[in-house]
């Protein structure tokens, strides 16, 4: 059974920091590209941030380039998002997404980042 599992969520100030993490199973993590998304309320679900199945590549949306890292740790099957500098527009329910070529994509639940004074 395929699972996405995030964490790391929660209530952080202006210019505070979160790490989120995305524990998988149920299928070769490896081999997949992963990806954190982010929906803020009355908008559409966007991409944050893309890590290659090897984890030397990555790509980042320019809302958050700079502010943001994403990593993977392949023997453990997580993948992470660092979120440095949070803005109040920062404040989103966070996914996991792990994708390959051919096959549909694997979701995780959300966490919810609330970026508040």
């Amino acid at each position: 059974q395929v699972q996405l599992v995030e964490s790391g969520g929660g209530l952080v100030q202006p210019g505070g920091s979160l790490r989120l993490s995305c524990v998988a199973s149920g299928f070769t993590f490896s081999s997949y590209v992963m990806s954190w998304y982010r929906q803020a309320p009355g908008k559409e679900r966007e991409l944050v941030a893309v890590i290659r199945s090897g984890g030397g590549r990555t790509m980042y949306a320019s809302s958050v380039k700079g502010r943001f890292a994403i990593s993977r740790d392949n023997a453990k099957n997580t993948v992470y998002l660092q979120m440095n500098s949070l803005q109040p527009e920062d404040t989103a329910v966070y996914y996991c997404n792990a994708d390959i070529i051919g096959q549909r994509p694997y979701w995780g639940q959300g966490t919810q980042v609330t970026v508040s004074s």
